[in-house]
């Protein structure tokens, strides 16, 4: 692979693929294109009741772009990353330039959850999250997705399907209909940091008007 600069690991997702490297030791980087896509539909985060529930109740406060290497940070900090040296510093540099952003969760000064990703035109694609409180990765998904629906995004790409995102909602779609979302989403535009901001108790407020 020639050298990854910002304007190439843009020009990737453009296409369709993005980067990981083994592990965080590894100064190797390779494409990923997979044959079937996570996504996750914005009109279809499934809120349960026991979700709907924490939020309503909790005291945890939700940021947008104050602490992104620290939430690129509490991403890679687990046994088994794909976020070297040269990806971490990718991405501070697309979020210095507006086009990667973060989404932070916080129990008084404390950072307990977050998840970042890249936007173009109307997509976001999603690179990684971390918790450290019970249903923090949760809340952090849904203010994400109400987030992405009121700024006009069309396309929340996951990447991977796992079990947990599974169960909020998420689905998985051939390659080929994903080049599709994401063509469309390219041709539309959305604002990540316009939609003003919202508590975790104002999103499951709207959330249970929309299901």
């Amino acid at each position: 692979m020639p050298d990854l600069t910002p304007e190439l690991l843009l020009h990737g997702y453009a296409i369709g693929v993005f980067p990981m490297a083994e592990h965080r030791d590894d100064p190797d980087i390779f494409w990923v294109d997979p044959r079937m896509r996570g996504i996750f539909p914005l009109d279809g985060f499934h809120i349960s009741r026991s979700l709907a529930r924490t939020m309503r109740r909790t005291d945890f406060s939700i940021t947008v772009n104050t602490a992104f290497s620290d939430v690129v940070e509490g991403c890679a900090d687990r046994a088994e990353t794909w976020i070297n040296e040269q990806i971490f510093a990718l991405y501070l540099e697309l979020h210095a330039r507006g086009s990667a952003h973060s989404l932070e969760v916080w129990e008084g000064s404390d950072l307990v959850g977050g998840v970042y990703g890249v936007t173009l035109g109307a997509a976001f694609f999603g690179e990684s999250m971390f918790s450290r409180r019970s249903n923090a990765s949760k809340i952090a998904l849904a203010c994400l997705v109400d987030r992405l629906r009121r700024g006009g995004f069309t396309l929340f790409d996951t990447q991977f399907l796992t079990e947990h995102l599974a169960s909020l909602g998420a689905i998985e779609v051939p390659r080929a209909a994903y080049h599709d979302l994401l063509d469309d989403a390219q041709q539309r535009s959305a604002s990540f940091v316009a939609p003003a901001p919202a508590t975790p108790q104002e999103v499951v407020q709207r959330m249970a008007q929309i299901s």
